[in-house]
């Protein structure tokens, strides 16, 4: 499983301009005019997590020592043994940067359907809404931000209850005295409800079958979003100025696209030393990052061994077992129990040995739940 986000948002509101930044190179075509892009670009990040780096060095140190150089038996010829060959895998994040949406798109206006089935591949939905003002950069679409997210808001509601109403009709001509039958049409009945008066099906309290149906159909309101205000380089002009909904019901975020494409062709020192000039705690694929792991109830777990450390996600509420599927199908049907620790036990001790002396290391079955942090080693029976 990896996280994918979906960058949306009207024509010129910066998407491009973020994907860029947020993936630290120029992959996405920018300019001043409306579908620049056409084709969503597509663009592979790891996570930030900083446990990565601490559990990695662990791992060396346990397997070479303080001197990386250091003879490791058996040596295989005279000198020093070569450095470790252990390998550092972050978990990643896919950012796909779709195509400006025009008013009519469920209709095909604009790019029309090409545009709205990208964004059913998606984990979350970033909308991102232009909160700044520059009279060099076209603005399409709405006069304000808040009109800007009625406007996409409206398009991805009509889309799906465009969806509803023919699955909706399908199910009714062949429904005659079944029961199963009449308890899909009451279930597509409640998500046609909740579209017609024009609110996200993201959020509402559905009935078990009204979820399952909006998960099968993929619909685009049943994803969570993030809103993403586009601000100026100050953040001067971001949703406190504007005073964008007051009330708003849905996760948001204020980054400035440009500060942070500008912030891309920096070294990672330079970056947190400029951040830290401007009293900004996390970078703009931090905070989003970081957002979507909330609401999608994602975490991180490690398995840190002599061939590779590695992080996974997984999903709170997951057993172990689950979570050994994650790494291979094979893990899961064939799981026996899995050595867990702390990773912060795991790190303070130097590695698994020490860890398992000082009894830290803790033997959990199958039906275990997952905590974000902690460091595995699944045993499984393949022969």
């Amino acid at each position: 499983m990896s996280l994918s986000i979906g960058i949306v948002g009207l024509p010129n509101v910066g998407k491009s301009t973020l994907f860029n930044s947020l993936l630290k190179r120029q992959q996405a075509l920018t300019a001043n005019y409306p579908f620049a892009t056409i084709e969503p670009n597509v663009g592979i990040v790891d996570v930030p997590d900083t446990r990565i780096e601490q559990l990695y060095n662990t791992v060396l140190e346990e397997l070479l020592g303080s001197d990386p150089f250091r003879q490791l038996p058996p040596a295989g010829g005279e000198g020093r043994a070569p450095k470790t060959e252990t390998k550092k895998t972050s978990a990643v994040c896919k950012f796909i940067d779709i195509a400006g949406l025009a008013a009519g798109a469920h209709k095909g206006e604009g790019l029309g359907n090409k545009f709205l089935s990208h964004i059913r591949e998606v984990n979350v939905i970033l909308h991102l809404v232009r909160a700044f003002e520059d009279k060099n950069i076209i603005r399409a679409g709405a006069v304000n931000p808040a009109q800007d997210i009625a406007l996409i808001n409206t398009e991805l509601i009509l889309k799906d209850l465009e969806t509803v109403e023919k699955v909706l009709e399908t199910t009714r001509s062949r429904a005659k005295a079944s029961a199963e039958e009449a308890k899909k049409i009451a279930a597509l009945e409640e998500l046609k409800n909740i579209l017609n008066s024009g609110k996200l099906l993201y959020g509402h309290s559905l009935s078990t079958l009204a979820l399952k149906s909006a998960k099968a159909l993929s619909l685009l309101t049943a994803k969570p979003q993030v809103v993403v205000f586009n601000t100026d380089e100050t953040g001067t002009t971001g949703t406190d100025e504007i005073g964008i909904l007051p009330n708003r019901e849905y996760p948001d975020l204020d980054i400035s696209a440009k500060l942070e494409n500008e912030l891309s062709s920096l070294s990672e020192n330079d970056q947190k030393d400029y951040l830290k000039q401007l009293g900004i705690e996390k970078s703009g694929l931090d905070k989003v990052i970081s957002r979507c792991y909330e609401l999608l109830g994602y975490k991180n777990f490690f398995t840190a061994g002599p061939k590779e450390v590695r992080a996974w996600q997984f999903t709170k509420g997951m057993t172990a077992q689950e979570c050994a599927g994650v790494i291979h199908t094979d893990f899961e049907k064939n799981f026996i129990a899995a050595d867990v620790v702390g990773w912060q036990d795991f790190v303070e001790n130097k590695g698994w040995k020490n860890c398992k002396e000082k009894g830290l290391v803790r033997l959990e079955g199958r039906d275990y739940l997952m905590r974000d942090g902690e460091v595995v080693l699944f045993r499984v029976n393949i022969r």
